[in-house]
């Protein structure tokens, strides 16, 4: 190990550079992020530059060429900037290029400002920017499922419990099984947007700072809608970062219901729906296959995000001063909201390209006993048994047919109620087919959130209603961090000019 004198990341404290080993591991995975941190530490390096400049904490005549060098960094992309392990972190890569440009002045931005703060807020914004476009992808899956449920409305398929036929129902009610969980998600990421969009900047290292600096407006310049209050919370909020990561797992577990039913669908044995081409993948081996790979890689995620939460919550479990294992977190939790929003993208284009085998499906819906459950209720309404004893009845009469596979009939029907009651119900195999007819049973489920066409067509609205409101909101927040990032950028180019 050679002398410090070299290195930016350590000062005086320390007589040696880093071990080679502590280059290689830490610094190279924090060196490893910088790239998707450097935009977002740019900003917040030129907010905390025209905060101690307007409040007139360092020198004015240092202003002007530290924001003009801190804005040739700003243009650098972040994939050409050259971090290197060996000068330590993202961090100190940036200081020590700065340096490189302006070495009189550059220390000067460190004033008042720990290095996790930094870092800290390049995190929220990264994360706040994800969060919106992940919210805005998930709008459109949203929108893919609704369109497919609105064209969908009469088209009749059995619906299942533990795989086996239950009641029928539209294709259109299925579908909005999986739209109404989308808006909650969408709920969970607005609230965690609020919560991440909460800013750090100013806190001092632990207790705050002697130097007066301005933390609402470093709070406006980088377009946060208010401050983490506690100067010391503010570091470290591990919170934070598991609520982002639930959040993501949460939306992905709803999806997999989706993507687990539809993979089933897709097999020979159901045959209920057929993947657009652009969406399979062949088998190198088997020339008959198409394989649903699509499906398989949005359940992929899905549960490689279970384990990346459960590893979140494992690193944030540490004193309350210890931030070192958030470093794993900087790249992380950005990656998987990435991560996250790719799978949503595909989904929405296997969604958009769908066949629906819709013969099959009604014809499956007219087999077996799937308008049972109307037939109890028939016999309880009409003939006052109670529906304990009609649901003997029906099941007895199921268990008979179907062992020797005969249509559920009238005569069977009072054969099995004489024997279990003393009495025939007394319907007719008219009324019979007409009470287990699926498209009958469906126009009797009107009440709210029901399978009847109106039922159906009043969630579509609501929800195509609830898709307005909440685009526009990310919409409105999209432009919020644009507007902010703006006028952050030409506040400095002001100060350049007429300090």
């Amino acid at each position: 190990m050679g002398d410090n004198s070299g290195f930016l990341g350590v000062g005086d404290r320390l007589k040696h550079a880093p071990a080679p080993e502590l280059v290689q591991a830490a610094y190279a995975l924090e060196a490893g992020d910088g790239p998707l941190l450097y935009t977002a530490m740019s900003f917040a390096d030129l907010a905390h530059a025209i905060m101690l400049i307007e409040q007139r904490i360092i020198p004015p005549e240092i202003g002007p060429e530290l924001l003009r060098a801190l804005l040739d960094m700003h243009r650098i992309p972040a994939e050409q900037f050259p971090f290197d392990p060996s000068h330590g972190d993202a961090y100190s890569n940036r200081e020590y290029h700065l340096l490189q440009r302006v070495p009189t002045v550059g220390g000067w931005l460190q004033t008042g400002r720990p290095r996790r703060e930094v870092t800290t807020i390049a995190y929220l914004l990264v994360n706040r920017e994800r969060i919106l476009r992940l919210s805005e992808t998930l709008l459109l899956l949203m929108q893919a499922i609704l369109d497919r449920a609105e064209a969908h409305r009469s088209t009749i398929v059995p619906d299942y419990t533990y795989l086996q036929p239950a009641h029928p129902t539209t294709l259109s009610h299925y579908l909005l099984t999986f739209v109404w969980p989308m808006a909650r998600d969408l709920d969970r990421l607005q609230q965690t947007f609020r919560r991440v969009n909460r800013s750090p900047a100013g806190s001092g290292s632990t207790n705050g700072s002697r130097l007066s600096l301005n933390r609402e407006y470093l709070a406006e310049l980088l377009g946060f809608d208010g401050l983490v209050m506690h100067t010391r919370d503010a570091m470290w909020q591990p919170d934070n970062t598991i609520e982002i990561m639930a959040a993501i797992v949460t939306m992905l577990i709803n999806i997999d219901r989706l993507v687990e039913d539809l993979q089933i669908w897709a097999t020979a044995e159901f045959d209920f729906v057929e993947l657009a081409d652009e969406y399979t993948r062949i088998s190198v081996i088997m020339p008959q296959k198409k394989n649903p790979y699509s499906l398989g890689f949005v359940r992929g995620v899905a549960r490689q995000m279970i384990g990346q939460l459960v590893g979140t919550i494992a690193l944030q479990a540490t004193p309350s001063g210890q931030v070192d294992n958030r470093i794993y977190a900087y790249g992380s939790v950005p990656r998987a909201l990435e991560q996250a929003r790719v799978a949503v993208s595909l989904l929405t284009g296997v969604i958009r390209g769908l066949t629906f085998n819709t013969q099959v499906m009604e014809q499956r819906a007219n087999q077996g006993y799937a308008g049972a459950t109307d037939l109890v209720d028939v016999i309880v309404q009409t003939r006052r048994w109670d529906t304990r004893l009609a649901h003997r009845v029906v099941g007895r009469a199921v268990r008979t047919a179907s062992e020797q596979q005969v249509t559920l009939n009238a005569e069977l029907l009072d054969s099995v109620a004489l024997n279990i009651v003393g009495f025939p119900v007394s319907l007719t195999n008219e009324q019979i087919t007409e009470i287990m007819r699926p498209q009958n049973i469906i126009q009797t489920r009107t009440g709210p959130g029901g399978a009847s066409p109106q039922s159906v067509q009043n969630m579509i609205a609501d929800l195509r209603q609830l898709y307005v409101t909440l685009n526009d909101w990310c919409q409105a927040q999209k432009l919020h961090v644009k507007t902010a990032e703006d006028r952050l950028i030409e506040r400095a180019a002001e100060l350049c000019q007429f300090i």
